[in-house]
């Protein structure tokens, strides 16, 4: 579904986002994507949704070379991508409804497919009885569970979820965290970029991409796959 085949982004200052980056993600993974800040979690998600191109390599989408996408069709092609952010960027003057309808307004639903999808989406979050409330009298859960919900709107292939818990505490996070895992489990690819060590723990055996100076350290499906061939080799002998 997402191939990374030694893809480098270099900056006008000389500096790599990320360096000779390979990996490949298949539909319906949860993909843990760590490592500190700085070390290329943001600029992977930002490659995939074309905001940057590739200085060096190749990234292919559903089967799809990036680089031949028209700019007439990136509004398309990033409509197949939600994205959650940190610091959730809701519209402050627009309650929980507004904020969650707004992308099936702007893709130019009708009223009526807005109202389902909508309230389908509060149900999922469980936020329906706030939907009259506006961005400052929710708590950061509430806020960050809203922003998933409209990364949702327009039924997306893919989520990638930048630091969603970073402005959360220990119960929040653990709730934002099985609601990823629920979306994923409902057939949506989930890529998690998170250096929050109750993540990791918590999702300790999910496969793992670690980077760290733009550079790929490890990756746990690697490890695995090596693991698993050790392991037959030895069966047979």
């Amino acid at each position: 579904m997402i191939v990374f085949d030694k893809v480098s982004k270099k900056f006008f200052n000389d500096t790599f986002g990320i360096r000779e980056v390979s990996f490949t993600i298949d539909e319906g993974e949860l993909v843990l994507i760590t490592g500190p800040t700085g070390s290329g979690k943001t600029t992977i998600m930002r490659l995939i949704t074309k905001e940057y191109l590739p200085t060096e390599g190749q990234i292919i989408f559903n089967d799809i070379d990036l680089e031949k996408i028209k700019p007439s069709l990136l509004p398309k092609h990033r409509r197949k991508i939600g994205v959650i952010f940190q610091d959730y960027r809701l519209l402050p003057e627009s309650n929980v409804w507004e904020n969650v309808a707004l992308p099936l307004f702007i893709v130019g639903k009708s009223q009526q497919k807005i109202e389902e999808r909508v309230t389908d989406l509060l149900r999922l979050v469980h936020l329906e009885e706030k939907a009259d409330l506006f961005p400052r009298e929710l708590s950061g859960g509430e806020a960050q569970r809203v922003g998933i919900a409209r990364a949702l709107a327009t039924a997306p292939a893919v989520i990638f979820a930048d630091e969603p818990t970073g402005n959360l505490d220990k119960d929040a996070t653990r709730s934002i965290i099985r609601l990823l895992e629920k979306i994923n489990e409902l057939g949506t690819t989930v890529l998690l970029a998170t250096h929050d060590v109750v993540v990791l723990n918590d999702l300790k055996d999910v496969r793992t991409i670690e980077l760290n100076n733009g550079e790929l350290v490890s990756d746990s499906l690697a490890k695995k796959n090596l693991k698993e061939r050790k392991r037959k080799k030895e069966a047979k002998t």
